[in-house]
């Protein structure tokens, strides 16, 4: 036997066994997945996640600042998710976009009681002062992430988030309150919230879920929201070895992503998440 471990022949046929092995396990692992994406990509999965506030409206501006809020309110309790941002698009007398540019002051005193969770008053009433300022010189939401990208990016997505974050909070009324409820790459977080939103946004889905309606950013380039599901669930499979679910988690889990669909790594937060929410596959 201790020949044969000295034997290049031998050495070589290992290695070529399990190259053929790996290669076969990929292949079933990515099986595995596209048939978990065709699972829960799916319409019936639109009611039950917060992705159905966007799907209230059909204005392109509506869907992007309904989806902005329904994502950062997603954490905690979906159900709750979805009824407060029900509630806060009501608030807007269902037509955001409009609200946003034309509310007067007597129209933000409905807004006073609203909170969720942490986010309060505050925070909402910034929120839409940044809007507003934002789409009275812009049309769509989507430059406030790409106005500075360049297309030389290695992650453009990364660089979206930081310039969004001080975009954001470049307003003199920002409050340092409100800072923690964008996140950024900068701080290590790992952005799940904003980098669903881009995932509606950006991503085209032949079963309606996704939006599909921002362009400056790939499908190629998305980088996968990351939660304490969906880390589980990859941790099970392989995908994902660091323990923190930090911006170089989301980093790590994609870039293995990409090596089942290099066009449309994200698709596969509908796998993760549906084995880990629906199936508890931990």
């Amino acid at each position: 036997m201790l020949s044969n471990l000295c034997n290049p022949y031998f050495n070589n046929l290992c290695i070529k066994y399990l190259s053929l092995l790996s290669t076969a396990a990929a292949f079933i692992l990515k099986d595995f997945l596209d048939r978990k994406v065709q699972q829960y990509d799916q319409p019936a999965f639109i009611p039950r996640d917060p992705v159905c506030i966007p799907h209230l409206f059909t204005k392109p501006a509506d869907i992007e600042i309904a989806a902005f809020f329904a994502a950062v309110f997603a954490w905690g309790n979906r159900t709750i998710i979805i009824n407060k941002s029900r509630q806060l698009m009501q608030l807007m007398d269902n037509a955001p976009h409009d609200f946003i540019l034309h509310h007067t002051t007597e129209d933000l005193k409905r807004l006073l009681m609203f909170k969720h969770r942490t986010f309060n008053a505050t925070d909402l009433l910034y929120f839409i002062h940044f809007l507003r300022y934002h789409y009275s010189k812009y049309q769509s939401l989507e430059s406030a992430f790409t106005m500075h990208l360049n297309g030389n990016e290695e992650e453009p997505v990364m660089q979206a988030l930081v310039n969004f974050h001080h975009y954001f909070f470049s307003l003199a009324e920002a409050p340092i309150r409100t800072k923690k409820h964008i996140a950024t790459p900068e701080k290590g977080s790992n952005c799940k919230r904003l980098n669903m939103f881009l995932r509606w946004m950006v991503r085209e889905d032949n079963n309606g879920v996704d939006f599909g309606i921002w362009n400056t950013i790939k499908p190629s380039q998305l980088i996968c929201p990351v939660d304490v599901h969906v880390a589980r669930v990859a941790k099970r499979l392989g995908l994902l070895q660091r323990k923190q679910t930090d911006w170089s988690a989301a980093i790590e889990l994609t870039q293995h992503l990409r090596t089942l669909d290099a066009d449309d790594p994200v698709k596969y937060d509908f796998a993760l998440f549906g084995l880990g929410v629906m199936e508890k596959y931990y």
